[in-house]
């Protein structure tokens, strides 16, 4: 008997759908799913109101940070991170590989020793121009900031002859900080 009036119904809902037209029973649809969707999250916002309404742990059970450094502590490792004076030449070898790798030309540069008073370190300034693809040029002046964490990078200068130019001339100015080694 059920088996009899489960066909009829779902005739009878056939034939209501057929009479509706696809509009309506898209909209039926989309109901359904809507009501379904409801039904599906309604448990998760629960759950997530009752998480909120946990209280928070005390911040003396949390984690605490360490203390920052201190100025000796800073310096000392300010003057660690120096380079060594004697070595100087070899940190252009280093700009000179990295530009190669990246298929860079580096054409002649301009070195310079100098002193700083404030920081009493010695200081080699390097002037390169470079010639190649921009976003190249980036990636050398980056990898060369971090083979060399005693350097830092002064002056960065592009120029561009055309628009449709790929290739950019630019001229790049680095500071390293050197110490001297006894």
């Amino acid at each position: 008997m059920k088996e009899i009036r489960l066909s009829a119904v779902m005739l009878d809902v056939r034939l209501r759908l057929l009479r509706a037209g696809p509009a309506a029973a898209l909209c039926g649809a989309l109901l359904l799913a809507g009501v379904a969707l409801w039904a599906w999250l309604l448990p998760q916002r629960t759950a997530q109101l009752e998480e909120m309404a946990r209280p928070l742990p005390a911040p003396s059970t949390l984690a605490e940070a360490a203390p920052p450094p201190t100025a000796n502590e800073n310096l000392a490792a300010f003057y660690a991170t120096l380079g060594q004076k004697r070595h100087a030449e070899q940190q252009v070898k280093v700009l000179f590989d990295l530009a190669a790798k990246l298929g860079l030309v580096l054409d002649r540069g301009e070195y310079k020793f100098g002193y700083d008073k404030g920081a009493q370190v010695a200081t080699y300034q390097i002037t390169l121009p470079v010639k190649g693809p921009y976003g190249k040029i980036w990636q050398f002046t980056l990898q060369a900031l971090a083979a060399m964490p005693f350097a830092a990078l002064d002056d960065v200068n592009f120029r561009r002859d055309t628009i449709a130019d790929t290739s950019v001339d630019a001229r790049l100015r680095f500071t390293l900080y050197l110490k001297e080694v006894p």
